[in-house]
């Protein structure tokens, strides 16, 4: 063993000095370290005798074992632990006593009663017991002034204390003329009696008038009693404004509403004939309209013809702009108090209908400006959809935000069906199999089909790995369903009998998650389009579901995209930066 050197005072070397008499010499010895670590060798001196006479030592204890075989001492349990530490360990702390990444931690074991007593008692007085030693913490004066009691185990002459002290604040408060208060010379009862607390013991509902609520109510009570309010008025016969009442005006901002041969303005043209036998992308913007002052929900092109484009704002109005000629603003519904979120045009164009979030659906005619009728169930409509039949255009359907989707008969006004299945707000309502039946979509995450005018559901489509569909077109050849999913794809299902999911179709590479973006088809049905979240177009190829192209479009979301209905190369795209563009 190397011996260590080192430094000492003059008084340890004369200790260290053995003086010889005989031959007047002296041996210095120098101090020595060991470099072996300290161990404990008292338990290994330890001798127990066992009952048979005999004797065992005792090993000392590892730190790390979980079970002891014979009964140890307190000074064996909690003897320190000798040794090297671990090279490794920062703390020193073997690694087999580590249960935290900052050592070893021992939970305290207190129950939940007691617990919440001492944080309630503490967040109440300013003070509570300490669990590891037995005195308080917190406000001293509080813990002597209410003599240690906790919110749970008041007794009942403090309970007494305090309902006396109540009392007389409150005769204090309305000048002395309460039952304790005393006057005229006549003997007064101590409050502090049984006799007087029996007499003046009040009911907890004392002092509360029928009619008059107490406190704040909750949204949900206040839900409650407006559908309360209206429907007892309903009954009674009275007239219920359910929705927000706005002046509703419209202004026309073209040169004059007919022509010198007494056409309206929104008649179409009649060189225009239908030409889609071969789309093609577009490729550069050619005009763009800026007339809302805040974010485009939705755009719709004039039916088979595409002259005119209407457009809903999130600044509560409606406008229809000119396509071809002189592509400005035609004119401007304003009817709702709020944003507007879906529109729909009937077949032949001349009436449209607005849904808002002012809780109100109109019907308008499209070129006097005039609402024909206002539908509403307090609710806010997601979604309106006019039958696409012909001899079916009084009939409105509309996905609301209560889980129905709501059906009215516009010559009446009255709801003549109401589809209640879905757990979520409704957000599409699309007709297939030759407007016999109609495919909605909720925020449940599911896909319902519905026979038209039966509010029973004949598919109901839902799986774990499915999320909400916000927007879904028809394919052209109508045996498809393209749904554009919150997870950043577009899925395509079949619309025949059983509605499958056709597997080895899907879209994606945009980013559309959190957006209602629409999905939409070229009329040859060769591409899909869709809008995403950063204000990009996405074209793809529908055979082989590769992308065919993407160019940025708007600052922010692309949230709308029409491709017109005769023109083989121009595409409308809306956003909420307010812009209307049209490509070609």
């Amino acid at each position: 063993m190397d011996l260590i050197q080192s430094y000492t005072t003059s008084d340890e070397i004369n200790d260290n000095i053995d003086y010889d008499d005989d031959e007047q010499t002296h041996i210095i010895s120098l101090p020595s370290k060991s470099s072996a670590p300290k161990v404990d060798d008292t338990a290994l001196s330890l001798i127990s005798t066992t009952a048979a006479g005999g004797s065992s030592v005792v090993k000392p204890l590892d730190p790390t074992q979980h079970v002891v075989s014979y009964n140890p001492t307190y000074d064996q349990l909690w003897a320190p632990i000798y040794g090297p530490a671990h090279p490794f360990s920062k703390d020193g702390v073997a690694q087999g006593l580590r249960n935290h990444k900052l050592g070893s931690v021992e939970d305290a074991a207190i129950g939940s009663f007691h617990f919440d007593e001492q944080y309630n008692t503490f967040h109440a007085y300013g003070y509570a017991a300490d669990p590891s030693a037995n005195h308080f913490v917190g406000d001293v004066k509080s813990l002597e002034n209410n003599r240690g009691v906790t919110v749970y185990n008041i007794p009942q002459s403090e309970q007494k204390r305090r309902r006396l002290e109540k009392k007389k604040d409150i005769d204090n408060a309305d000048g002395g003329d309460g039952d304790g208060g005393g006057g005229g010379g006549e003997e007064v009862e101590n409050p502090a009696s049984e006799t007087w607390l029996s007499r003046n013991r009040k009911s907890p509902w004392s002092g509360k008038k029928e009619g008059v609520v107490q406190g704040e109510l909750t949204e949900e009570q206040k839900k409650y009693a407006e559908e309360h309010a209206k429907k007892k008025a309903e009954e009674r016969g009275e007239k219920v404004e359910k929705g927000e009442f706005f002046e509703e005006k419209s202004t026309f901002h073209g040169k004059e509403e007919k022509d010198y041969q007494g056409r309206s303005w929104i008649t179409p043209p009649k060189d225009k004939k239908a030409d889609v036998e071969h789309c093609y992308i577009p490729k550069r913007c050619e005009h763009t309209w800026s007339g809302h002052t805040k974010g485009v929900s939705a755009i719709r092109f004039f039916p088979k013809f595409g002259h005119l484009i209407l457009s809903a704002g999130m600044d509560t109005k409606v406008k229809i702009w000119d396509v071809y000629n002189s592509r400005k603003c035609m004119r401007t519904y304003m009817g709702h108090s709020k944003a507007v979120r879906d529109i729909c045009f009937s077949n032949d164009g001349t009436k449209f209908l607005s849904a808002g979030y002012d809780k109100n659906i109109k019907y308008w005619d499209t070129e006097t400006g005039k609402v024909i009728s206002s539908f509403s169930t307090g609710k806010i409509p997601y979604v309106v959809k006019l039958n696409p039949d012909d001899d079916k255009q009084n009939v409105l359907l509309a996905g609301m935000s209560d889980k129905k989707i709501v059906q009215w008969d516009m010559n009446t006004g009255q709801i003549t069906q109401e589809y209640d299945q879905h757990l979520g707000a409704v957000n599409t309502i699309t007709f297939v199999d030759d407007n016999r039946r109609f495919v909605t979509s909720s925020d449940d995450k599911s896909l319902r089909v519905w026979e038209f005018g039966i509010p029973v559901v004949i598919k109901y489509i839902s799986e774990p790995h499915m999320h909400s569909m916000p927007s879904i077109a028809v394919h052209p050849n109508t045996n498809w369903l393209a749904a554009q999913s919150l997870d950043n794809q577009i899925l395509i299902y079949s619309t025949r009998e059983r509605f499958q999911l056709n597997k080895k179709k899907r879209f994606a590479g945009h980013i559309a998650a959190g957006y209602a973006c629409q999905v939409n088809f070229s009329p040859d049905g060769r591409f899909v389009m869709s809008g995403d979240g950063e204000g990009k177009m996405w074209y793809w190829n529908w055979k082989t579901c590769k992308v065919f192209r993407s160019m940025k479009c708007h600052e922010g979301v692309c949230i709308g995209c029409e491709w017109h209905p005769l023109e083989t190369s121009k595409v409308a795209t809306c956003g909420w930066d307010g812009l209307i563009k049209f490509w070609d």
